[in-house]
C-alpha cells in the first residue's frame, strides 16, 4: 500500500488538503513524545514528519534546533527512534510516517543499513534536509531499493531544470518551501513559491506540501489557494511543546485540530 497516494487521492476526492505535523523524536523524553504522536494523529494529522535529533540541523530553526538538543540531552540515538516509531506504526497502520534527517546520520550507519532499518520500521518516506538534488542519486537509489519514497526540496527560486529533476527523482510528496531561510513559526508570512507549483504539477513532480513557517490556519489558506496539496507545521507544535513541558498533549491537540480544520475545510480563504 502507498499511503501517501492513497492519502492525498482521498483527501483530494474531497477537495481538501493533507495536514502534516512535524516534531523531533524523543522531545521531552520517549514516552511523552509517544503521547504527542498519538495527539497528532487523533487531533486529524494526515501526515507525520518525524525528526531524529542531530547536533547540526542546518536547516532548521531555533525552536527545532532546541527540540534537538533537549532530545539528544535525554540520550536519544537513532536506534531509539527507530523503536519508537515502530510503536507509532503498529498504532497507527494507515498514515504516512517521514523522517527528515542529514546527510552525516545517513552515511553514518550506511546508506543502504540506513533505509533497510527505515523500512523495517515502517516508514514511507526519507527527507535528507542537506542533500541538494544534484547529490541526491545515491540516496535515492538506496531509498528505492528498499521501497522508501525519497522526499526532494523545492524552492521558488529553485531553477526550472532542477525542478525537473526534482519531479523525476522525488517520491512520496515533494517538499516546497514557503520562504527563504530556515524552519520557524510566523505571525505573519508571505509564501514565495513563484511558478514553482505550476511547474512541478507541469513535470508530473509528487504532490506538493508547503512548509517552512505554516503556524496559523490563514498560512494553510494561503498554501491551498496557491495550490499546494498540502502543509507541514513544526516549530508551532513544537514551540507547544517547550512551553509546556508538565503536559503538553492538550495544547497540541487543540493546534492540531485547529489546523486540521483548515485544511479539510471546503472553504479556502484567498481564493
Amino acid at each position: 500500500m502507498d499511503r501517501y497516494a492513497e492519502t492525498f487521492g482521498r483527501l483530494g476526492a474531497q477537495q481538501a488538503a493533507a495536514f502534516g505535523a512535524f516534531v523531533t523524536l524523543g522531545d521531552p523524553d520517549l514516552e511523552t513524545s509517544l503521547a504527542i504522536l498519538d495527539a497528532l494523529v487523533e487531533g486529524g494529522a494526515n501526515l507525520l514528519e518525524l525528526g531524529i535529533p542531530f547536533s547540526d540541523p542546518v536547516a532548521d530553526g531555533p525552536v527545532i534546533q532546541a527540540s534537538a538538543r533537549r532530545a539528544l540531552a535525554k540520550g536519544i540515538t537513532p536506534a531509539d527512534c527507530f523503536e519508537l516509531v515502530e510503536r507509532v506504526r503498529a498504532r497507527h497502520p494507515r498514515i504516512p510516517i517521514g523522517i527528515l534527517t542529514y546527510a552525516n546520520l545517513v552515511v553514518a550507519r550506511g546508506r543502504d543499513d540506513f533505509y533497510r532499518r527505515v523500512a523495517r520500521a515502517g516508514i514511507d518516506s526519507v527527507l535528507v534536509a542537506d542533500v541538494p538534488a544534484i547529490e541526491a542519486m545515491p540516496f535515492v537509489e538506496s531509498a528505492r531499493a528498499n521501497h522508501v519514497h525519497p522526499v526532494l526540496i523545492a524552492a521558488a527560486n529553485t531553477p526550472r531544470e532542477r525542478l525537473r529533476a526534482i519531479a523525476e527523482l522525488g517520491g512520496g510528496y515533494t517538499y516546497c518551501v514557503a520562504r527563504r531561510g530556515v524552519t520557524g513559526a510566523d505571525d505573519r508570512i508571505r509564501l514565495e513559491l513563484g511558478d514553482m507549483l505550476a511547474c512541478l504539477r507541469d513535470y508530473g513532480a509528487p504532490s506538493p506540501v508547503v512548509g517552512f513557517g505554516i503556524a496559523s490556519p490563514e498560512h494553510v489558506h494561503a498554501a491551498r489557494a496557491a495550490g499546494a496539496a498540502g502543509v507541514i507545521s513544526g516549530s508551532a507544535i513544537i514551540r507547544l511543546i517547550a512551553e509546556n513541558p508538565d503536559d503538553p498533549v492538550p495544547h497540541v491537540s487543540r493546534f492540531v485540530a485547529e489546523m486540521a480544520a483548515a485544511s479539510h475545510s471546503l472553504n479556502r480563504v484567498g481564493e
